[in-house]
């Protein structure tokens, strides 16, 4: 265990090139001091300031952070930060979903890409990113569209021109497995509020990975146990219509049920495995091997492979928050960031040479 979290539930983790580790808390319903954070001599602090953190009341929707979902170290040495726009799963705030990219070093916004409601619907919920930035004059990133609620996609950014746009659109590879049940820490998970129905877990396309090669993305929805894979080339070829690119669609078989998934550069996958307390491992041929296995591993949410080999992960109980048991609450407190040491290293789809 790296360090134990008092505050409020966290979700994604990287690590930059200078070492410093980076975690994210969505505003899903906890107070929320900051939403993007520096794990710093065992203290979490505001990154890269407390001005960019402060909402409501600070900056715009537009410039401020809202509700971070995911962050990730890029190619070329770049922070690259989810912002969902969307507090609470309320909706999406008018303007308020981007991506931000930081500066490891000094956390200048170097610059910030607003998804207009075209591709970040009222419903979305923006949860992951990976980026290519061999690809076009600067590169392109590929984000997650996981909304309980509304359609599921998966989100195609230009670096170059800021322009994005949603492909496979609501396909059955990006939506909840409607005949998936889960079970976490020995007990069926389902949506269950006061006075309400009970409702399955209709989360959709959430965890991102990209081949070595950078020819095809691995994606799955949280709510099932598939594992997809699609050209990227077709992703990115606008002159496409969503119907042929979804002809570059594979089914790659059953997994554990996932919500993070990391590759190397040697063709694995990294799957956190909320049903079993485990992050696992699929080699290039289909062969599966448990990294993890522990009880305290509750729902390890986003795994981050650093350059020298550790494996990242964060541990964040999100099977006991209130709206999975009327209401109560049963999270118990701290949550966890934990390592791994593999010898495996990063995809890095880069322009230039990584350093």
């Amino acid at each position: 265990m790296l360090a134990t979290l008092d505050g409020p539930m966290p979700s994604g983790v990287t690590v930059t090139r200078n070492d410093r580790v980076l975690l994210s808390f969505p505003r899903l319903g906890d107070p929320v001091r900051f939403t993007l954070a520096e794990l710093k001599d065992g203290h979490l602090v505001p990154f890269p300031s407390e001005q960019l953190n402060h909402w409501p009341g600070g900056l715009p929707v537009d410039e401020a952070l809202i509700s971070v979902e995911n962050v990730v170290m890029g190619p070329n040495n770049r922070v690259w930060v989810v912002d969902t726009g969307n507090p609470k799963l309320e909706g999406v705030l008018p303007g308020a979903a981007k991506l931000v990219a930081l500066d490891p070093v000094d956390g200048a916004v170097l610059e910030r890409i607003p998804l207009p409601p075209s591709v970040a619907l009222p419903s979305s919920y923006l949860s992951d990113v990976r980026l290519d930035l061999r690809r076009g004059k600067a590169g392109i990133a590929l984000v997650t569209d996981s909304s309980p609620s509304g359609p599921n996609a998966i989100i195609v950014v230009d670096l170059a021109t800021g322009r994005s746009w949603r492909r496979l659109n609501d396909h059955p590879s990006t939506k909840a497995d409607p005949s998936f049940v889960p079970f976490v820490e020995a007990r069926e998970l389902s949506v269950r509020r006061p006075g309400k129905p009970r409702e399955r877990l209709s989360v959709g396309v959430d965890g991102l990975a990209l081949s070595p090669d950078g020819t095809r993305l691995y994606y799955c929805p949280l709510a099932s146990r598939r594992l997809y894979s699609v050209s990227v080339d077709a992703l990115v070829n606008e002159g496409l219509a969503d119907s042929e690119v979804a002809r570059t669609v594979e089914d790659l078989g059953e997994k554990t049920a996932a919500s993070s998934l990391e590759s190397d550069e040697q063709g694995r996958l990294y799957i956190t495995s909320y049903e079993q307390n485990a992050i696992l491992r699929r080699d290039a041929g289909g062969t599966f091997e448990t990294l993890v296995h522990d009880p305290r591993v509750i729902w390890p949410n986003t795994t981050h492979l650093a350059q020298d080999g550790w494996l990242y992960f964060t541990v964040t109980q999100r099977n006991r928050q209130p709206r999975y048991h009327d209401g109560r609450d049963e999270r118990v407190r701290p949550y966890a960031l934990m390592r791994i040491k593999t010898d495996g290293r990063p995809v890095r789809l880069a322009s230039v040479p990584v350093l």
